[in-house]
């Protein structure tokens, strides 16, 4: 009797978000976006509720806060942006360009579990061409100076395209824009709406990558590595500039060889044309005690390390401090990944490593 033989199991494509629950402002119902998404909630069959404020969900369901942060994620709140003020957004942008607020990824290391604080559902705004008028006059102000702007400061709008299409506006605006640019950063493949986009060069598509020790234990309800490098090779074909946030890098046992394998990953997967004019940009994993507290209690089993005594404080901008590497080993993981990426991609530029 011959031996059979084991077949690899094709890993499941991840799906694209969909919410199991909506909220709606009576407003949002007025603009076109609101209306199409109103229709697509109706067509799933979603149970949708309505709300005086984008920014006041409080009947969530759930019997413990847990439990309620989980739905949160699952929840969708479609309403009007009033504050037309654009946020700075350093190093990567001059601002932050506001697209959507919230994420349906679980990764256990987010800012946004503190920067959102109780409202950790995904908002989308149906306004785009008050958003898109608002940036006009940061150009108009700034030129002959490039401005640009950054899309994922408070979400991940890739994930959203499906249901909102405001990414692909925001391509197709700043393609007519002498002196604008916009960025933005993904940890979703779902990019075939936006590979038509009439993007001009003016639009830097970058993605995050890290260790697959990182991806698999911290990352959740996010594409595969593999799915997000495939979807970097057709926004590379589609003409779109690439780059790559390697973030947050953590130190693990066996970070050397995981950071290797995914730098000899990428160099043997990706296609010629994401090797032209390719940016890297690196972040060491930080943390605040706020931060840390919201975590361990949203993800309890989580393997994260955020031991105080290991780190070193840093002074934030706002008078708040956070616990980033200590020198020599922020030094070493500066140095190793700099020396990968220029020994696979030596035309590449590195932006910054904070």
């Amino acid at each position: 009797m011959e031996p059979t033989e084991t077949k690899k199991k094709t890993p499941r494509s991840t799906g694209e978000f969909v919410p199991e629950l909506a909220y709606f402002e009576p407003e949002a119902l007025n603009y076109p976006k609101g209306e199409r998404i109103f229709q697509w909630i109706k067509d799933k069959g979603i149970p949708y509720r309505m709300t005086t404020s984008h920014n006041r969900i409080t009947n969530l369901p759930g019997e413990t806060e847990v439990e309620q942060y989980k739905i949160a994620k699952r929840t969708l709140v479609v309403g009007v942006r009033k504050t037309l003020k654009f946020d700075t957004s350093k190093p990567s942008a001059e601002y932050a360009i506001p697209v959507a607020t919230g994420c349906m990824g679980h990764c256990h290391y987010c800012y946004l579990q503190t920067t959102l604080g109780a409202k950790p559902y995904v908002r989308v705004y149906v306004n785009t061409d008050d958003i898109l008028k608002q940036a006009k006059q940061y150009i108009e102000e700034r030129k002959p100076e490039i401005t640009r702007f950054e899309a994922a400061c408070t979400s991940d709008p890739v994930g959203l395209e499906h249901i909102s299409g405001s990414l692909k506006e925001y391509i197709e605006f700043m393609g007519q824009e002498e002196f604008g640019r916009l960025r933005f950063v993904t940890k979703y493949h779902h990019v075939e709406p936006l590979l038509d986009a009439k993007h001009n060069g003016h639009t830097r598509f970058r993605f995050s990558v890290n260790a697959a020790y990182v991806i698999k234990n911290f990352e959740p309800a996010t594409s595969r590595f593999e799915e997000r490098i495939e979807a970097a090779g057709k926004v590379a074909k589609a003409g779109y500039p690439l780059g790559f946030i390697v973030a947050p890098i953590i130190w693990h046992d066996g970070w050397e060889e995981g950071y290797t394998e995914l730098f000899e990953k990428l160099a043997s997967t990706l296609p010629e044309e994401a090797t032209r004019d390719l940016t890297f940009e690196l972040i060491q994993h930080r943390f605040t005690k706020t931060a840390k507290t919201v975590i361990e209690k949203r993800y309890p089993k989580s393997k994260l390390e955020m031991d105080e005594a290991k780190r070193q404080y840093k002074w934030g901008r706002w008078g708040q401090g956070k616990y980033v590497y200590p020198k020599d080993q922020a030094e070493a993981l500066r140095e190793f990944i700099t020396e990968r990426i220029f020994e696979k991609f030596p035309q590449a530029k590195l932006e910054y490593f904070t």
